[in-house]
C-alpha cells in the first residue's frame, strides 16, 4: 500500500477528539465548520478526471475529507494537486482501502471491468459506500462489489465538465440522476444535496433511456450548432456564432418553456417549397448535413402533426419534399 494512504479505522464519521483525553469544547451550531459536522467521510477517487476531481472538491467543501485518488497521467495528477490538496496519489486498490466513500469516476466502458476486478484482487469493500457517476448504468454494474458487502450508489451529474476551475461551481443547482437500493436512497440524496445538486430518482431499468435522452439533447446540440456555424461561414457570414447566439438562445428557451408549442420555422408552417430548396442546396454543399436535416425535419413534422400544429395535407407535402 502507498505509505501515504492508510485505511480508515473505526466507523465512518468518527470525528476529531474521539481518541480520548480531554474533550474539546463543543461548538455552538452557528460556529460549526463543515469538517466538524457529524458523519464526515473519508473519500477516495478512482479516476481523477474532470468529473471525479470536481465531485471530490465539492464533497471536500461539504466537510468530507478526500484522502486519496488514483491518477495515471500527468494531467490527472495535476488535477489532484490543484483540486484535491492533501489527497495522496495511490493505486486504485489502495484508494478503495483508505476510503469510506469511493468514487468510481472512470469512463463507462471501463466501469464493469473495474467493479469486477477489485474483490478478486483482495480489496476490502465491506461496509463502504461505492458510487459511480455513469449515466448509462444503474447499480447493477456494481453487483460484484455489492455481493462482497459494498453499499452501491449511482449518482450521475447532469452537466458537462470542461476541466476548467468553474466545474465545481457548475454543480450548484444541477440535477443528479440517482439510482440506489431503496434503503440507501436517503444517503444518495443527502450526498447530492451536499454537493449542491438536486436528486432526481431514476429506476434501474430506465437508466439507458434516461442517458440516451441526455446525450441526444446535449451532445447532438453541440454538433448541430457547429454544423450551422460552418454552413454560415460558407455562406459568407464573418461571425456565425454572434449571429446564431440570440436565435438559438430563444429557441432553447421556447423549447424548454413551451415544448412543441415553441416550434417555429418552415416545417412548422408547412412551407414545403422552402424545405425542398434547403434539401437541394445541402445536397450540393454538404451531403452529411442534408442527411441530418432530412432526418430531423421528418421528426419535426411528425411532432408538429401530432400536436395539431401542422395540417395533414401540409405534412404530406413536407414528407414528399423530404423523400430520399
Amino acid at each position: 500500500m502507498d505509505p501515504e494512504v492508510t485505511p480508515s479505522s473505526g466507523t465512518p464519521g468518527n470525528g476529531p477528539g474521539s481518541s480520548g483525553g480531554t474533550a474539546p469544547r463543543t461548538p455552538r451550531k452557528s460556529e460549526e465548520t463543515p469538517a466538524e459536522r457529524p458523519a464526515r467521510l473519508a473519500v477516495g477517487v478512482v479516476g481523477a478526471g474532470r468529473v471525479g476531481t470536481a465531485l471530490g472538491a465539492a464533497l471536500s467543501r461539504a466537510g468530507h475529507r478526500v484522502v486519496a485518488a488514483a491518477a495515471v497521467s500527468e494531467r490527472s495528477r495535476a488535477r489532484v494537486e490543484e483540486r484535491l490538496p492533501g489527497a495522496a496519489t495511490a493505486p486504485p486498490q489502495d484508494v478503495v482501502a483508505a476510503a469510506d466513500l469511493v468514487l468510481l469516476t472512470v469512463p463507462d466502458d471501463a466501469l464493469p471491468e473495474l467493479a469486477g476486478g477489485l474483490v478478486p484482487a483482495g480489496v476490502p469493500v465491506t461496509g463502504k459506500l461505492v458510487m459511480h457517476t455513469s449515466g448509462r448504468y444503474g447499480t447493477a454494474v456494481l453487483d460484484p462489489l455489492t455481493r462482497a458487502g459494498a453499499l452501491p450508489l449511482a449518482l450521475h451529474p447532469v452537466m458537462t465538465f470542461t476541466g476548467r476551475p468553474d466545474d465545481v461551481n457548475r454543480l450548484t443547482g444541477i440535477s443528479f440522476g440517482v439510482t440506489s437500493p431503496e434503503p440507501l436512497r436517503p444517503v444518495a440524496e443527502a450526498l447530492v444535496l451536499e454537493m449542491g445538486g438536486e436528486p432526481v430518482w431514476i429506476t434501474e431499468e430506465a437508466r439507458p433511456l434516461y442517458h440516451a435522452a441526455l446525450a441526444g439533447g446535449a451532445n447532438h446540440l453541440v454538433t448541430l450548432v457547429v454544423e450551422s456555424m460552418d454552413l454560415l461561414s460558407r455562406a459568407g457570414v464573418a461571425e456565425p456564432g454572434r449571429m446564431l447566439g440570440p436565435l438559438l438562445g430563444a429557441a432553447l428557451d421556447n423549447g424548454l418553456r413551451l415544448g412543441i408549442d415553441g416550434l417555429t420555422g418552415p416545417v412548422a408552417r408547412g412551407d414545403a417549397g422552402t424545405v425542398a430548396d434547403h434539401v437541394a442546396e445541402l445536397a450540393t454543399v454538404s451531403p452529411e448535413s442534408r442527411r441530418a436535416y432530412v432526418a430531423l425535419a421528418r421528426l419535426t413534422a411528425d411532432r408538429a402533426l401530432g400536436a395539431g400544429l401542422l395540417k395533414p395535407e401540409d405534412a404530406e407535402r413536407l414528407l414528399e419534399a423530404l423523400a430520399d
